[in-house]
């Protein structure tokens, strides 16, 4: 019987030796040494560009980093360093210093369409070399580039958990085809929105449907539920993820109507209320600007969940979805979903049976009839967990139809 590993195997671990800023560079560049740091994805040959010639660099890990010439990348070996330039002709950074924002996965959109968006052309570069099995060259950028991501996203939700706690953070899973507008997309971003006002930090798997529903409600937190119902109905003209064109055409429409902008808000000329842009930036609270997603170029093919308030791309689809299930220790909603959901109601039943990750809070299922009848998970689910080596876990499943009960469920020990 497995049991569950040390806590310092799966915890995120502090590095202070790695170097992901340009300032954080500069001022450790003032020491005159950088011997033993990791410095990581900076672009070293935009001005001003530093002068590392008298500089201490044995042992200095430089990854991913762009130099003035190929001259001080050589310099930089020949003097003790370990460098690991980016791969040229890549669409993607090999070594990410942060999350992806939604305007960074939508760029191009507005001057080429859903072909020219940075999320597409990579998702295109990814197919044409291997896919899921890729060559060793694009292997090795892949991994580098998730290992950037596991770092920014480490560093991202550090403070978050901190500041509220591992059992703040609750997982929203179910089906990428439901439909915007539909009575599930309404509940699942009805959801996310009361999640969010709760404190509670939305973690989906960036898809459509369930996926970009909670996010759109944590995006919409700030605002009275009227305008979220209305959001709704914006997207709601373009229902179908499959027209990806105008799909995301209305995201990007919703997105703009309420921020993140710097712009000051102008009134209607019909004296309606207009929904004032949010500050763009690190202080905003993210976890109300569309919580977290956590997507994957394995399913390039659907258009970007662009609600979420930061987003972990990654490359490797085993690592996304292990990563979500290990974050969402405040519970998971599993909104109705097919095979993918119930693969992902199973792999968080282990974690749960042999505490994984610690302890879990409550598996909420929505839609009663669904998850007894239609696919009657609860039936196994409910002797699977009581059969814990931790104890009768059996309680922590709960069935209901109701967002607003789910919602007490979730928030009810925290």
């Amino acid at each position: 019987m497995p049991t569950p590993p040390p806590a310092d195997v799966i915890e995120p671990h502090t590095h202070p030796d790695e170097i992901e800023t340009r300032v954080a560079f500069d001022d450790r560049l003032t020491t005159g040494s950088l011997t033993g740091l990791t410095v990581q994805g900076l672009r070293l040959d935009l001005d001003p560009v530093p002068d590392l010639t008298d500089v201490d660099v044995a042992g200095t890990l430089f990854i991913g980093c762009r130099f003035a010439s190929r001259e001080v990348g050589a310099d930089l070996l020949r003097r003790g360093a370990n460098v690991v330039p980016p791969f040229s002709e890549l669409p993607y950074p090999t070594q990410p210093t942060h999350l992806y924002s939604p305007q960074e996965l939508a760029a191009g959109f507005a001057e080429a369409g859903f072909a020219g968006m940075y999320d597409t052309r990579v998702y295109e570069h990814f197919r044409a070399h291997g896919g899921a099995l890729p060559e060793v060259k694009e292997a090795l950028a892949q991994r580098l580039h998730d290992h950037g991501v596991d770092n920014a996203l480490a560093d991202a939700t550090r403070a978050w958990l901190a500041n509220h706690g591992p059992q703040s953070v609750v997982g929203i899973m179910g089906g990428h085809a439901v439909l915007r507008g539909s009575a599930p997309y309404r509940m699942a971003a009805t959801l996310g929105w009361e999640l969010a006002r709760a404190d509670r930090l939305i973690v989906t798997g960036g898809g459509p449907g369930v996926m970009e529903a909670a996010n759109l409600g944590a995006f919409l937190a700030p605002y009275p539920v009227e305008e979220l119902t209305s959001a709704i109905d914006t997207l709601a003209e373009a229902p179908d993820y499959a027209d990806h064109e105008r799909y995301t055409a209305a995201a990007l429409a919703v997105r703009a109507r309420y921020g993140p902008d710097d712009a000051p808000a102008e009134p209607a000329s019909d004296g309606a209320v207009v929904p004032r842009p949010r500050a763009a930036g690190p202080d905003v609270d993210w976890a109300r600007s569309g919580g977290l997603a956590i997507p994957t170029w394995l399913y390039g093919h659907e258009p970007a969940n662009l609600f979420a308030g930061r987003i972990a791309k990654y490359f490797s689809n085993a690592i996304r979805e292990d990563t979500i299930l290990r974050l969402a220790r405040g519970g998971i909603v599993f909104a109705p979903g097919r095979a993918g959901t119930v693969q992902e109601v199973f792999q968080a039943a282990t974690k749960t049976f042999y505490g994984t990750d610690g302890a879990s809070g409550a598996y909420v299922f929505l839609d009663r009839t669904y998850w007894t009848q239609e696919l009657p998970v609860e039936a196994l689910l409910r002797p699977l967990l009581a059969g814990s080596p931790f104890g009768d876990l059996a309680k922590t499943v709960h069935l209901t139809d109701d967002v607003h009960e789910a919602v007490g469920i979730l928030t009810r020990h925290h």
